[in-house]
């Protein structure tokens, strides 16, 4: 694919991509589009392809399959030209914990052989808000602030695509907000950014998302679409005497029911969901009569869609079906 082909207005485009190691295939017919400076979450359960994919779709992986590019760029003949654009901030904090935060910048920009080294920490210092702790002991940081250094270490190099492996795993509420309001002035200057990430209000901050399990992408898109596109009904259940037990039994007797497709708990209660409206209402129709639970329509959300497109992948990948596992 010639890079002249690719809109200016696409950070990615890509098509067919696979990818197996040892015969197992991880990502299976990869076909994406990102635009530029947007942020898209990539869900998915763990095993699922979703880092293999992100490798992939920047070049860092060589696919065995699949053509595509990347800023503009071959992902097959000029992973080189996309590897200089690219900062990739993994989840293991991997920076010195005996440098300072100064110092830590100082030696990346070093080992990278970045020109204009003293402007490139200082503007990374003063984007991420570091400068009060420029001399602090790295070690000596909480886990939001360590993240803060490491996200600082990966625009050293100015990139224009950000690659991040869940990146708040571990830290406190506000950190990930902090976190995630820097993200969002990145993207606003142009820079796009693709985050792996577990938490749902997480991936409901970003722009788009990519779900993919078994190493499919099952749907993508900004979050009202891949909604609504589920076509998922939802019912919400609780006990009216905040009975666990009853509620446990309960998702117990509706897990596979003709018509339930997904029972899962929220809070001290269930969201029971199925794509046909008709069959929920009459799996359910004998539980209403209980007295005892309050059943009360719900507008499914995300996590919903995400527990009922697991469910699906798990049916169509299980032997038993017919399917490749």
């Amino acid at each position: 694919m010639s890079a002249e082909l690719a809109p200016p207005t696409l950070a990615i485009d890509v098509r067919g991509l696979s990818k197996s190691f040892d015969g197992r295939v991880v990502v299976h017919d990869l076909t994406l589009q990102v635009a530029r400076g947007q942020i898209y979450g990539f869900l998915g359960p763990n095993g699922s392809g979703k880092t293999t994919s992100i490798r992939m779709l920047c070049g860092l992986l060589k696919p065995d399959a699949g053509t595509g590019t990347c800023l503009g760029f071959d992902v097959i003949g000029e992973t080189d030209q996309i590897k200089k654009q690219v900062g990739y901030m993994t989840q293991k904090f991997g920076l010195y914990e005996d440098l300072t935060i100064q110092e830590n910048l100082q030696f990346v920009a070093r080992v990278f052989g970045l020109d204009n080294r003293v402007r490139r920490v200082g503007d990374a210092i003063e984007r991420l808000g570091l400068g009060q702790r420029r001399h602090q002991l790295a070690g000596a940081l909480s886990g939001g602030w360590k993240q803060r250094l490491a996200l600082a270490a990966c625009m050293l190099h100015e990139p224009k695509l950000l690659l991040l492996d869940e990146p708040t795993a571990g830290v406190d509420p506000k950190a990930r907000r902090d976190f995630w309001d820097q993200i969002h002035v990145m993207a606003a200057q142009g820079i796009t950014i693709l985050v792996s990430t577990h938490y749902m209000d997480e991936a409901e901050r970003c722009h788009e998302i990519v779900y993919i399990a078994y190493g499919r992408l099952l749907t993508s898109g900004p979050i009202a679409q891949v909604i609504a596109e589920a076509g998922l009904t939802t019912w919400a259940v609780s006990s009216a005497a905040g009975n666990s037990a009853e509620i446990a039994q309960l998702s117990r007797e509706l897990a596979g029911r003709p018509g339930i497709d997904a029972v899962a708990a929220f809070g001290a209660g269930l969201h029971v969901g199925g794509r046909d409206d008709a069959a929920l209402e009459r799996a359910i129709a004998p539980y209403r009569e209980n007295t005892e639970l309050t059943w009360l329509r719900s507008q499914p959300n995300l996590e919903d869609v995400c527990i009922d497109l697991v469910a699906r992948a798990e049916a169509e990948a299980d032997p038993r079906n017919g399917k490749a596992a």
